[in-house]
């Protein structure tokens, strides 16, 4: 607890202590002609509690009313519990135990809301607790602490086990394991060493690694992070907005109605059927009950916090949702709609088969990574990684690429050829083609057919089952849009399980697809489109939700999403739609209930059958209800 929520459980004890001591003690000596005390001692000696309890509600309210902003939940209490202070007075009953009563069990539940907007808080703060104070330089051999926003790109600093990765950069010397909880969300320390790419927000948690910097600390990864979640509250979902608006309208209304409650039905039946005057005590509790009844905080608090709790809980599954108008959406989404390339598959090609002829496996993709050592393709690196031995670069000469079709060059004094079937028809050298799908780069070794290499863009290991998952939680379709070849393509998408797949496509085109599909599913739920690259940002903003991958993702594909998914994994898509699922069930949940018990305790309240009592648990009951249903979406089954 904060020290002023600790503060306020101490006036609430002091408070309940006191009203339940005063209740004893005029039972035994204020009630009855024979009263020992009489009044006005019960009502001075009854406002001590009641001002504990309830100064600052009171000051809250005149503060209001000064301002012109009367209606809300503090002038409903102040007057609920000053009107019936008057009731008493005029029943001259001495027992003000409802109107401390009043107060007392709504700090109690402004305190229970306080206590849970902070554990929602505390959780997304400590998720976020990744912004670092420092970055460490080398001078002279000593570390010298400096800004983080002064570290300029190219900078080589140090990161010490420990501490937190300030900035995004290359890892030049030294590996380590990372703790990428925080941004991942996954638990498993990750291995990472010299030559591989660094986010900032991890914590170096072994060896000492020095990081030459790719990014300004501002564009940095963990900066990203940091404002897409101090922004995300700022955007409303529709649930919200109608909230806001429905207390703006409801307040001002029930306290009218509760006006016209103290004075229309004892003016009526004074006038027309001649009843006395001691009638309006009991009309004025009446619509002071209705009062109390009809504040709106279950709606006010809940439903916000519902929308806060279900950001934090996807948060902590490296799932970033930029706001809650975000998480509505998510949650009626019937169409999803894949990029290929670096979002169901790794982005990195990789040696998937090797068919000799010639000479054997491993010698075969030896020639192949010396003759391709000059290339700095990708294809080259994964001919190189495949091969998995230091190059020798004495060993290649007389290296010529042909543009568009491969490379010669002599390797220990065999020519090697290595490249497309371009390449082959032009050496005029018989070739076999392959049946598998991929980069075909076929070999001849002086002028002898030596077989080929398929080099393919590897699956990533959980997007057979992401696509799956999205099936089982709903998802009535998913499509595949890519610029890859048809074979390709189709291959992918019919491994993967994919309803629909079109290739071959542009940007621009995908952005045409997009739009086929949301006039075509305009009846049918919301559209995803789930991207990585620089060229999908058109189609994620396009899209009614854009999901963008998190770690390897371009900039632009992440400042164009709605939803970042900070890990690349595929299979969080279907955890973030369940969450939003999640969210907005606990939402509809609150309105339902807190309203059918609102205007049912209304009604009872309007015809006498509610007392103060029952009033307090129709605002105070259901405010605690609603904030514990609420703080469900905070927990997020695996």
């Amino acid at each position: 607890m904060t020290k002023k929520q600790k503060k306020v459980l101490i006036r609430i004890i002091i408070a309940a202590v006191l009203m339940v001591a005063l209740r004893i003690a005029y039972r035994f000596l204020g009630e009855g002609e024979n009263a020992l005390v009489k009044e006005p001692f019960w009502f001075i000696i009854y406002m001590v509690p009641y001002g504990i309890i309830g100064y600052d509600i009171l000051k809250k309210a005149f503060k209001g009313i000064l301002h012109r902003q009367v209606f809300d939940e503090n002038f409903l209490m102040a007057v609920a519990t000053i009107g019936a202070i008057v009731v008493a007075l005029i029943q001259k009953n001495g027992d003000y135990t409802e109107a401390i009563a009043v107060m007392l069990f709504y700090q109690i539940g402004e305190l229970f809301q306080s206590v849970a907007v902070g554990k929602s808080r505390r959780n997304i703060s400590e998720l976020m607790d990744i912004r670092p104070d420092y970055a460490n330089i080398e001078h002279d051999g000593t570390l010298e602490q400096v800004d983080p926003d002064e570290v300029e790109i190219g900078t080589t600093i140090v990161v010490q086990p420990g501490e937190k990765v300030p900035i995004d950069g290359l890892i030049i010397e030294g590996n380590s394991s990372l703790n990428t909880v925080a941004l991942t969300g996954e638990s498993v320390p990750r291995d990472v060493f010299a030559g591989d790419e660094i986010i900032s927000g991890s914590i170096n948690l072994t060896g000492v690694l020095k990081v030459r910097t790719t990014k300004e600390f501002g564009e940095s990864t963990v900066s990203k992070i940091l404002e897409l979640v101090e922004n995300a509250s700022s955007r409303k979902s529709k649930s919200e907005e109608f909230i806001a608006k429905f207390a703006r309208i409801y307040t001002p209304a029930v306290c009218y109605s509760a006006l016209a409650l103290a004075i229309l039905p004892p003016l009526v039946q004074i006038l027309f059927m001649h009843a006395s005057a001691e009638i309006w005590p009991v009309w004025i509790y009446r619509a002071l009950t209705f009062l109390v009844i009809s504040c709106p905080c279950a709606l006010v608090i809940s439903i916000p916090l519902s929308f806060f709790a279900g950001i934090g809980g996807a948060g902590k599954e490296g799932i970033l949702i930029k706001g809650s108008n975000y998480l509505e959406t998510l949650s009626k989404v019937q169409t999803v709609v894949f990029d290929k390339t670096g979002t169901l598959t790794k982005g990195v090609f990789e040696v998937t088969g090797v068919h000799h002829n010639l000479v054997e496996n491993e010698k075969l993709l030896e020639y192949a990574a010396h003759a391709e050592c000059a290339s700095s393709h990708p294809i080259s690196k994964s001919l190189q990684t495949a091969y998995g031995k230091e190059i020798d670069r004495n060993r290649v000469t007389d290296i010529e690429e042909v543009s568009g079709e491969g490379i010669l060059a002599t390797v220990d004094g065999v020519r090697v050829m290595i490249g497309n079937d371009k390449l082959m028809h032009r050496m005029e050298i018989r070739h076999i083609n392959c049946h598998c799908v991929g980069t075909i780069l076929h070999m001849a070794l002086d002028g002898n057919y030596a077989g080929h290499i398929v080099i393919s863009d590897v699956e990533k290991e959980n997007s057979e089952k992401a696509i799956s998952e999205l099936k089982k939680s709903g998802v009535k379709k998913t499509v595949m849009l890519t610029g890859d070849a048809k074979a390709v393509a189709e291959e992918v998408a019919g491994k993967l399980g994919v309803d629909e797949v079109r290739s071959e496509l542009l940007p621009a085109d995908k952005v045409t697809e997009v739009e086929r599909l949301l006039e075509e599913n305009k009846s049918n739920g919301k559209l995803a489109f789930v991207g990585d690259g620089i060229n999908d940002a058109p189609v994620l903003t396009r899209a009614d939700i854009g999901i963008a991958m998190g770690a390897m993702g371009s900039d632009a594909a992440i400042e164009a999403a709605d939803v970042v998914l900070m890990d690349d994994d595929p299979l969080k898509i279907a955890t973030a739609i369940r969450i939003s699922r999640k969210c907005l069930r606990i939402v509809y949940e609150n309105i339902t209930f807190a309203l059918v018990i609102k205007f049912g305790c209304l009604i009872l309240g309007a015809l006498g059958f509610a007392n103060m009592w029952l009033a307090i648990f129709a605002d105070v009951g259901v405010m605690v209800i609603a904030i514990l249903n609420a703080i469900r979406a905070l927990k997020v089954k695996k």
